[in-house]
């Protein structure tokens, strides 16, 4: 087995009795190692709670952190001093599409650099992290980043 496995624990509590409209969408998700639990529920728009994280929030939460994540990684090993980054993550569920399914998975990424910082140094470092990002290559949507670039 792979030193990089994942392993995700779910579980529901309720009844079905009462039907499509009947039943509680809420449940919880645990990882471990990790200590938290999510309160995870199906978008407000599928009978699911709004105060909850739906699966579809999940992916898109993913997609960005893995960005993130691969991105800081690259700086750091090419000595690019970052100070901060920013992402708004967004999609959408295409009902048309057959099966329906997230569409285009857009990341909005600010980065924040040290003064004299190359912008197109970070915006090579910002492609080469999609390209080896492991959610974005495990997807079959497109993740597309675009990034802006300042200097603190």
């Amino acid at each position: 087995m792979s030193d990089h496995a994942y392993h995700a624990r779910l579980h529901w509590d309720g009844t079905t009795a009462a039907g499509i409209r009947g039943y509680s969408r809420d449940h919880v998700a645990t990882a471990p190692p990790a200590l938290a639990a999510v309160d995870l529920s199906a978008d407000p728009a599928f009978r699911g709670s709004p105060d909850r994280l739906n699966p579809e929030q999940l992916v898109v939460m993913a997609a960005s952190s893995c960005q993130m994540l691969s991105f800081l990684s690259l700086a750091a090993r090419a000595g690019v001093d970052v100070i901060g980054y920013d992402d708004e993550a967004t999609s959408h569920l295409d009902l048309a599409a057959k099966p329906a399914r997230l569409g285009a998975i857009r990341l909005a990424v600010t980065v924040r650099v040290a003064p004299g910082t190359d912008p197109d140094r970070v915006r090579e470092l910002t492609h080469q992290a999609h390209e080896e990002c492991f959610v974005a290559n495990s997807l079959s949507v497109p993740v597309e980043v675009d990034v802006t670039v300042s200097e603190a």
